[in-house]
């Protein structure tokens, strides 16, 4: 499990900016991965903390959260990397689901309780997220992950806004 936090710094080291993994579907073109110098800086940070917790969870023998351990800072790196709205949503939420089996790990009523109301204003940023992206796919007539303001985008902007404040 130590080996793939380092392999993924390595690979990172490697990568030039650009966009990666272009796909044409449904007339919108879908880039799973852009980088910049934005999103190496957080991809850097991520593996180094994947790295400090999965050596901090060296002593857990569950399989499950050992998974969620490593899916759900995966999931973190690809919302950080996505080109794309469809992307960026599909990371966003599988970072929620993962994220919700650790906190049910602790496998008591308080944790069960806890987990559902974390999930459900998951799903709630989930649904604005992805509402904001389609109105804004709607009225740009792309999926593409980059600037989104506030002016200009009418209530989009103000929906993925809310979503990123809830998230």
């Amino acid at each position: 499990m130590l080996a793939l936090p380092v392999l993924g710094f390595i690979h990172l080291l490697g990568l030039d900016p650009g966009q990666y993994g272009l796909i044409e579907f449904f007339a919108y073109n879908l880039v799973h991965v852009r980088v910049d110098k934005l999103s190496l800086a957080f991809g850097y940070i991520f593996y180094i903390a994947t790295l400090l917790a999965l050596i901090y969870a060296l002593h857990v023998r569950d399989p499950v959260q050992q998974v969620a351990g490593l899916i759900y800072p995966g999931s973190a790196i690809g919302a950080v990397f996505a080109g794309d709205l469809v992307a960026f949503f599909l990371f966003w939420e599988l970072a929620a689901v993962t994220s919700v089996f650790l906190i049910w790990a602790r496998d008591s009523k308080r944790s069960f309780a806890t987990g559902f109301r974390y999930l459900i204003i998951h799903v709630v940023s989930g649904v604005l997220l992805l509402s904001g992206a389609l109105m804004l796919a709607h009225l740009t007539g792309s999926v593409e992950f980059g600037h989104v303001g506030l002016e200009g985008t009418g209530a989009a902007g103000w929906i993925l806004l809310i979503a990123f404040g809830i998230k």
